[in-house]
């Protein structure tokens, strides 16, 4: 796995990633909207935190800086 997210990419997805899972979790459980939004914050913190995202992988997009 090659890093294909620079830091302004990963310090985005890392904020968003918990705010989506801090929202699920203060909203409760009770809906399925709250348990996908903290799925999706999961992925997101997660793939700020490997810096790759199998999606730009998969479309050939990268935002980390030449080298």
């Amino acid at each position: 796995m090659k890093a294909n997210l620079g830091s302004a990419d990963r310090v985005m997805r890392f904020i968003l990633g918990l705010g989506l899972i801090a929202a699920g979790i203060l909203a409760g459980l009770a809906s399925p909207w709250n348990i996908v939004a903290m799925a999706v914050g999961g992925i997101l913190a997660v793939t700020a935190l490997i810096k790759f995202c199998p999606a730009y992988a998969i479309i050939g997009a990268s935002t980390c800086a030449k080298r």
